[in-house]
């Protein structure tokens, strides 16, 4: 039987229900909407009732002294989605079939990114499980699915979650998203979760009614920050813990992505992070469990390795400036962040060698210094891609790049990022180029909605597009259709051809590059600029081997050229003539 403070437990003996509300004298547990019990109340907050009549299927509130019903907020379902009540679920009984799985080595991941609403036509956890033999064949070994937690309306990105614990029932039940870990597990993929533990919704949060959740100690982008070092503070930092440790082994879910951790303040001796981590790994025991950050101040310091190369506590980052020196590359395009990395090069190297561009210096869109040094660390501590939500979602019509440019340059910096020692992503439907957009959406009460219409108008007004009266509108269902992949390419000539492509790049990663990442050690990389916007990168792998990368990202022929290819040719696109590189050349090779 699973032991966790917050929520439910079930037991031969009934159900224990139980609510830590400090702010409330008395809290009565209402079942079916009409049996009634009182709970009885301690010192540090804690309500608390068994009842022997009570099983998984029933449904049940808690009643506050001014009469309002609240749900769970450790519910593990909810039903009727943030606003109506919670039900009890076991999921103690779900028969796992993997049950000898321990998991995967980080350096053999190749991660696909989804959004289990527009994954699939039907959006759901079952429908997920039918598109899994697809990404097994691609070479998928891990997947990593934007945040469930439920959130209110039926549709949404996830990141406006109120109740942490409950899987959204628009994408099914709990037991749905336990057979898709099952089912994925079965197939050798590995399965991740994006969390979120720096904000709650706006929607649906009735925790700051009964507890003290909030803190005006700090402040985040959301309002006041969590109260995790202040009055009171244990308990929440249990809930958010006890969360992360829920996902790791109720779901057996292989790691979790930290949604931007540098909005999370904490003045504790033990910040959350740290004890976040640590106590994950423990309960994980010998199966081995990836911690991934997002983390907008490129804190170098979260991503320390221990003597074995392994993360003493966070596995890896999502790495926003490769994407950004790839993006440029690729589209030309230098509005808003994207100024700050057009390349001769250099750039380009630099995030590929040391993880980072910027390390220190200021960065001249933020207007202050960015980043720590990062050449100290290995490669495989960053996650590289060329898509993912927020960069095509942050876009005005949420468009893909395969939408408005040519096939070349994006097959040169997926055939960059797909084969670099760096921990590949892909974003789903990237690997057939998949052309529907991913704008952001979500499905608030009207007042929210406007807030939101409005709110993201002006938050991302410094961007191109937000100020044309046809965006699409974040709040409608059909702006969340027309995210969803549509599968019936997949037969069409282009997208065989992508598939293809795709296809035999993970293939030559998973052979040759990834056996030579597990003992990499930081300082591994090294690039040098070469004529015009030519770049070369070299990594000292495993068994004294070497990875060269030579590339010309660009539309101009680079000249000329005197660093010659070493080594055997593990992959190559354009190519170099004499001393001259052709546009948009890829050119890989591997040294003994």
């Amino acid at each position: 039987m699973s032991n966790f403070k917050f929520g439910p437990v079930v037991s031969d003996q009934g159900v224990e229900f139980r609510i830590w509300a400090p702010k409330a004298e008395r809290v009565v547990l209402q079942i079916d909407g009409s049996r009634q019990h009182e709970m009885t109340s301690n010192a540090q907050g804690w309500h608390e009732c068994a009842v022997a009549a009570a099983h998984p299927g029933v449904r049940y509130k808690f009643v506050l002294p001014d009469g309002l019903e609240v749900p769970d907020p450790a519910s593990r379902y909810q039903p009727e989605d943030v606003h109506g009540p919670s039900e009890v679920v076991n999921l103690d009984a779900y028969a796992w079939k993997t049950t000898q799985w321990e998991g995967r080595p980080w350096e053999e991941a190749v991660i696909y990114e989804m959004h289990i609403g527009a994954f699939t036509r039907e959006g759901t956890f079952l429908a997920a499980i039918e598109r899994l033999d697809h990404l097994k064949k691609l070479g998928i070994t891990a997947i990593q699915i934007m945040p469930v937690s439920d959130f209110p309306g039926g549709y949404g990105w996830g990141y406006d979650g109120v109740m942490p614990y409950a899987p959204d029932s628009s994408y099914g039940r709990p037991e749905d998203l336990q057979r898709l870990v099952d089912a994925a597990h079965a197939r050798g993929i590995c399965v991740f979760l994006d969390v979120v533990y720096n904000h709650f919704g706006p929607d649906g949060n009735y925790l700051p009614v009964y507890s003290p959740l909030f803190t005006e100690h700090h402040k985040t982008p959301w309002g006041n920050g969590i109260n995790f070092d202040g009055d009171n503070s244990k308990a929440v930092r249990e809930f958010v813990i006890e969360n992360a440790i829920y996902w790791v082994t109720q779901y057996r879910l292989d790691g979790l992505r930290l949604d931007a951790v540098h909005a999370i303040k904490d003045d504790s001796e033990e910040h959350l992070l740290n004890e976040l981590a640590r106590r994950v790994r423990e309960a994980a025991g010998s199966r081995q469990v990836h911690l991934i950050v997002e983390n907008e101040n490129n804190d170098s310091d979260l991503l320390a390795r221990n003597e074995g190369g392994q993360g003493k506590l966070f596995t890896a980052q999502w790495n926003d400036d490769i994407h950004h020196v790839l993006h440029v590359a690729a589209t030309e395009e230098t509005f808003g962040y994207y100024a700050d990395y057009a390349d001769d090069g250099s750039k380009l190297g630099r995030a590929l060698a040391e993880g980072f561009v910027f390390q220190g210096e200021k960065m001249p869109y933020r207007g202050e210094a960015r980043g720590k040094p990062s050449a100290l660390l290995p490669p495989t501590a960053f996650i590289s891609f060329i898509q993912n939500h927020d960069q095509i979602g942050n876009r005005a019509l949420g468009d893909r790049m395969i939408s408005s440019h040519e096939a070349d340059p994006l097959k040169a910096i997926a055939a960059v990022y797909l084969l670099a020692p760096q921990i590949p992503m892909l974003f789903m439907g990237e690997e057939w180029g998949a052309k529907e957009p991913f704008p952001f959406f979500c499905d608030f009460n009207e007042e929210l909605n406007e807030k939101v219409r409005k709110g993201r108008r002006e938050e991302l007004s410094r961007l191109p597009g937000f100020d044309s009266e046809d965006l699409p509108d974040p709040t409608s269902r059909e702006t969340f259709e027309s995210a969803k992949l549509d599968w019936t390419r997949l037969k069409e000539k282009e997208a065989e051809d992508w598939l293809a492509f795709y296809e035999g790049l993970i293939a030559i990663r998973k052979a040759r590059i990834a056996p030579l990442l597990k003992t990499m050690s930081g300082h591994a990389g090294k690039s040098s600029a070469l004529a015009g916007e030519a770049t070369a990168v070299m990594w000292k792998l495993a068994d004294n081997k070497k990875l060269q990368l030579i590339c010309n990202l660009s539309a101009s022929i680079a000249q000329p050229f005197d660093a010659e290819p070493k080594g055997e040719k593990l992959f190559e696109l354009g190519g170099v003539e004499g001393k001259a590189i052709k546009p948009w050349t890829v050119l890989w090779t591997i040294e003994a």
